[in-house]
């Protein structure tokens, strides 16, 4: 199963590299919204480190849910998806394979350009720190929980938009321990809970959103 998940990964890679424009997109609305902030509320240090974790995980959601619905589109525009499904190896694996090489094209840049984002907010580097690794743990459980509102809406016109309404209460309580690490640093409040439970809604997510995508893909083929 390893070398199954790690050719599809390599795949995946290979041809996003092909098509950067829809990689870039989610990362350019990610620093066009986090840009506009502080432009619109002003430059107020203090005001803007209080909405600097909010500001930022909205972002990230909405980055995500901005790209996500193409997470399966090219596979069963080519006809891949319909080997995948005929595959002896577990849908499951190749499913958690294509979500890890999406993280890796959207999530992780997302992580990787927060420490100049926070500059924009005058966050602390022990600020800045905590919004890394809330990013860090929380955006692979966007992505896998994008993927379930991807396969569910397969070949559905207006794909988008339904996976905004079936997605977004599971994304809010990532959501809300995400944004609220730095709330709990800012109180001198321990911000390890908020991390742990975040990485509780990770371990979770990876238990079920393979295995759930995988029976929405095969419906939706049906």
């Amino acid at each position: 199963m390893l070398s199954v998940f790690m050719a599809v990964l390599r795949r995946d890679l290979l041809l996003a590299w092909r098509r950067r424009s829809d990689v870039l997109t989610a990362l350019g609305f990610f620093l066009l919204v986090t840009s506009l902030f502080p432009l619109g509320v002003g430059p107020e240090p203090d005001q803007l480190a209080q909405i600097a974790g909010g500001v930022m995980w909205v972002a990230a959601l909405l980055a995500t849910l901005l790209s996500v619905s193409r997470l399966f589109e090219s596979d069963e525009a080519d006809g891949t998806l319909e080997q995948m499904l005929l595959s002896v190896e577990p849908l499951a694996v190749i499913v958690l394979a294509k979500v890890c090489a999406y993280w890796l094209l959207t999530g992780l840049p997302l992580v990787l350009i927060a420490p100049l984002i926070a500059l924009q907010f005058s966050l602390t580097p022990d600020e800045t720190l905590i919004v890394c690794a809330s990013l860090l743990i929380g955006t692979p459980t966007l992505s896998l929980l994008g993927a379930i509102g991807a396969s569910l809406t397969l070949g559905l016109r207006g794909g988008g938009a339904l996976i905004a309404l079936l997605v977004l209460p599971l994304y809010i309580p990532v959501l809300i321990f995400g944004a609220g690490a730095i709330d709990r640093w800012r109180a001198g409040l321990e911000v390890g809970s908020n991390l742990a439970l975040l990485a509780a809604c990770l371990l979770v997510a990876l238990a079920v959103a393979p295995v759930a995508s995988a029976a929405a893909l095969r419906i939706a083929q049906d």
